[in-house]
């Protein structure tokens, strides 16, 4: 092929390519799919850099940066006297295409732990809005102090917090191990708490650290799907336990299906809000001391409750023995800070803690900074008062809305925390169907049906987050609700 043709074939392709980006980088996209569609055959030079600049009415450097990048990747050579070639170290057979032309896509295989997160995914790309659950209101968050608080440290402490955080920033630990001393009745010291990138990490961390495939866990059904996907994704065995008035109801003799962890979430139960009785308590801890099994404590929104205190935790109650307590700041601060903290058993922080380095690597410790001054400053008690005041005043609304839009279909259970109320309809209705109507106005709901492992015990019902809903939006979204309910049993209200 003579210099001309391929200028014109270089060209041809050049247009082929996104209008975003820069002439060198759609000029060396260009090259590359003309290389590997055989376009360009092994051993083709290419024009000189000068008359290609020359063609394309582009600057000489332009052609000759593009020719070195392309030289160095493999795909061309250079000769001293020859020219510049396409490599002969690439095949010869290819069968050409056209600019912008598509092959097959080869069919996806996914690993069986692949296939299993897969099917498990429950997670919206809608995630804010009327009526989704577990999202708090972001509007309200000091902001402008954060960004203050974080700029500090990044301006004075630049080298020290752009390393690695082996456990996680110390002052942050501290001021953790006391406000759960206050709050939660735990006697923790700071070593015992690592700071982690989400809840889910801190739970994968404890299936890893503390399972084998194959193993047993007990889990809260209906209960909490994220949770339910991070152990199945481990080669876990899922139990779905029944939950009651009283929370988790496991059975009284194990047998041989006996977990090496339990699942729950004891202040309030997720989805259906429930508190975990004190018998249940007792009777749960001395069932994982008698069979050597861990408790995973699921503690989420303990600091949003309406009374004016919080629960103690099981944690607490164990005296730290064989119970691992997971918190998190995505409901209390904005759920993008990514920050969570797992507060492990003495005998469990050293493996716990290189453990999580390992797997994960640790950083972040500007916001974690940040985050020690928020609590050790007051504005994150002061931040919690106002948020409840605002929920409170939403959960309110949200209960009247219902009781006027749906009447005597839907009766509430729990509510005393978190960011949803859960509202179990009193006469058959399909649940996901309900859910896909109201989506087509840009409503989401949660089917409670979904929650449930057990199909036996399945229920329909909804589960409606109202924290991230303006009091004066409330209505009209559960018209909107009340319309697609009407559409579903058939009938005019």
């Amino acid at each position: 092929m003579d210099a001309a043709l391929a200028a014109e074939l270089i060209r041809r392709h050049l247009f082929a390519q996104p209008a975003s980006h820069g002439l060198r980088d759609r000029l060396y996209l260009a090259l590359r799919q003309a290389i590997l569609g055989a376009e360009l055959a092994p051993g083709t030079v290419v024009p000189p850099s000068r008359l290609l600049a020359l063609e394309l009415d582009a600057g000489r450097s332009t052609v000759v940066r593009v020719y070195e990048r392309l030289i160095a990747e493999g795909y061309l050579a250079g000769a001293t006297g020859s020219g510049t070639r396409v490599s002969d170290a690439l095949p010869r057979s290819g069968t050409p295409s056209r600019p912008g032309a598509r092959t097959p896509d080869t069919p996806v295989r996914l690993s069986r732990r692949g296939a299993r997160i897969d099917a498990l995914a429950a997670s919206s790309p809608l995630q804010g809005g009327a009526f989704a659950p577990g999202v708090p209101d972001v509007a309200h968050f000091p902001f402008a102090l954060w960004r203050r608080l974080v700029a500090r440290h990044t301006r004075y402490e630049e080298r020290q917090m752009a390393q690695y955080g082996f456990g996680g920033y110390g002052p942050l630990k501290l001021a953790l191990a006391e406000y759960l001393r206050v709050t939660r009745m735990m006697s923790v010291q700071p070593h015992q708490v690592l700071i982690l990138n989400g809840s889910h990490q801190a739970i994968d961390l404890c299936a890893r650290m503390l399972c084998d495939e194959g193993d047993r866990v007990w889990m809260e059904d209906p209960g909490y799907w994220g949770a339910r996907t991070v152990l199945s994704a481990c080669g876990l065995q899922i139990d779905p336990v029944p939950v009651d008035q009283d929370g988790l109801a496991p059975p009284d003799d194990a047998g041989p299906r006996a977990p090496r962890l339990v699942f729950v979430s004891p202040s309030s139960q997720y989805p259906t809000g429930v508190v975990l009785s004190l018998e249940r308590r007792l009777r749960l801890l001395e069932q994982v001391r008698r069979i050597g099994a861990w408790i995973i404590e699921d503690d989420y929104d303990n600091e949003l409750r309406q009374e004016p205190h919080s629960l103690g935790s099981l944690f607490g109650l164990d005296g730290s023995r064989r119970v691992l307590y997971v918190g998190t700041f995505s409901k209390v601060m904005y759920p993008g800070l990514r920050l969570a903290y797992l507060v492990v058993p003495e005998n469990l922080v050293v493996p716990f803690a290189r453990g999580n380095a390992d797997l994960y690597r640790e950083g972040r410790l500007f916001e974690q900074a940040a985050m020690a001054e928020f609590i050790d400053g007051g504005h994150f008690t002061r931040h919690l008062r106002r948020m409840r005041g605002i929920y409170a005043e939403r959960r309110e609304t949200l209960r009247e809305a219902v009781a006027a839009r749906l009447g005597g279909l839907a009766v509430t259970h729990g509510g005393q925390a978190g960011l949803q109320l859960l509202y179990r309809f009193t006469q058959p209705v399909d649940d996901v169907s309900l859910a896909s109507r109201a989506l087509r106005d840009g409503v989401v709901l949660r089917p409670l049906s979904m929650y449930y492992l057990d199909a036996a015990r399945r229920t329909s019902g909804l589960n409606l987050g109202f924290a991230a809903v303006p009091v004066d939006r409330i209505e009209s979204a559960m018209t909107l609700v009340a319309r697609a309910l009407d559409g579903e049993l058939g009938r005019s209200r």
